[in-house]
């Protein structure tokens, strides 16, 4: 599926020449196929909702026997003709699709990382790819992180991942790579290049990356420049984080606030589900886990933001924009339908009395 995703983002990008602009455009080309399951998993939840306070009054009546108190409510959905999978099953089918993306998305980061690490150790200017603040989308959008690759990316990329795309490079670049590599790290002078480049193993591939990839980067003049810190800005304690504000920073921190800003409103457009009645253990649980609920999606969106690459953080924040979009115009068209129906059934109510 991963690589089936990645083919339909390749596809937008070709067409677009701009992967900003190819995140969006699949993301709502992806959002759109997902309508229907959207719309059966909010019909539910709805359902659900309206029949709540009489699955709260069976609790509260036959709390003290499990069994009949499972036979009362088994009876009141199929009466209601509510299926209980209706609200949360459409919704986890979505959930592959988010974590597949992800990871093609982390992949196209990844691979473009490493060719940028090659252009620099190459003295090369490395390609960027921008988007309106955001400098290079395959780093994230923060001022606390610079423009150009730095050792937790680098760390971030696997050892088969550093293996392929090495193999597809052009022989000749590998070579100049690894001459600048033995120019600047000594220890690196005598080894041979499958000796430099190691990446058999993830143990060596940290030790080829903090041996000799980070150590020659930091000797090359425009990699220096590129990820310069301000002067009194470097390792700076901030309540429980260290941060370093560079100079040619990647982005203002506006896709992680987004993500954090636009998952309230979906949190606040949601169908609530009615709160537990009663001052009992499950009650109170229940209670607890919505309150925890509430705030846990913002905050880790806004973590997840922060800590993955551009790309994937304008992915998130579009998603929740069209679902923010979405939720009003299916709430309004679920209420509309709603009052029709019972419209409908007053008439035919009163139709039968005559």
């Amino acid at each position: 599926m991963t690589d089936f995703l990645r083919g339909i983002l390749d596809w937008f990008y070709n067409l677009t020449s701009n992967y900003g602009v190819a995140v969006i455009c699949f993301t709502l080309f992806i959002r759109i196929i997902l309508t229907p399951f959207e719309y059966k998993s909010r019909k539910g939840m709805r359902k659900m909702q309206k029949i709540q306070p009489k699955l709260n009054a069976l609790q509260q009546k036959y709390g003290n026997d499990k069994e009949r108190l499972q036979r009362k409510q088994t009876e009141l959905m199929q009466k209601e003709k509510y299926n209980p999978l209706s609200g949360c099953l459409p919704m986890l089918l979505q959930w592959p699709i988010l974590f597949c993306m992800f990871y093609a998305m982390r992949d196209i980061a990844n691979e473009k990382l490493i060719e940028q690490v090659v252009s620099f150790l190459n003295g090369e200017v490395p390609l960027y790819e921008s988007f309106l603040w955001v400098k290079n989308v395959y780093m994230p959008d923060s001022p606390f992180k610079s423009v150009a690759v730095d050792a937790s990316a680098l760390m971030g990329i696997t050892a088969e991942m550093w293996q392929t795309m090495l193999a597809s490079m052009d022989v000749a670049r590998i070579e100049a790579m690894v001459d600048s590599i033995r120019a600047a790290v000594p220890a690196a002078l005598e080894l041979t290049q499958a000796e430099i480049l190691n990446f058999e193993s993830s143990k060596a591939m940290q030790t080829t990356i903090n041996t000799y990839i980070i150590p020659a980067l930091q000797q090359m003049p425009l990699y220096v420049e590129e990820a310069a810190h301000v002067t009194g800005w470097k390792d700076v304690n901030f309540m429980l984080f260290s941060v370093t504000l560079f100079k040619n920073f990647n982005g203002l921190l506006i896709l992680p606030v987004l993500s954090g800003v636009t998952q309230v409103l979906m949190t606040k457009l949601n169908p609530a589900t009615a709160q537990p009645e009663g001052n009992n253990q499950q009650a109170d649980q229940q209670k607890g886990m919505n309150a925890f609920m509430k705030y846990f999606f913002p905050i880790f969106s806004v973590f997840i933001c922060l800590t993955s690459n551009a790309g994937f953080a304008l992915y998130w924040v579009t998603i929740n924009i069209f679902a923010t979009v979405q939720s009003i115009a299916l709430n309004k068209y679920l209420d509309y339908k709603e009052a029709k129906e019972e419209t409908q059934v007053k008439t035919v109510g009163k139709g039968s009395v005559k």
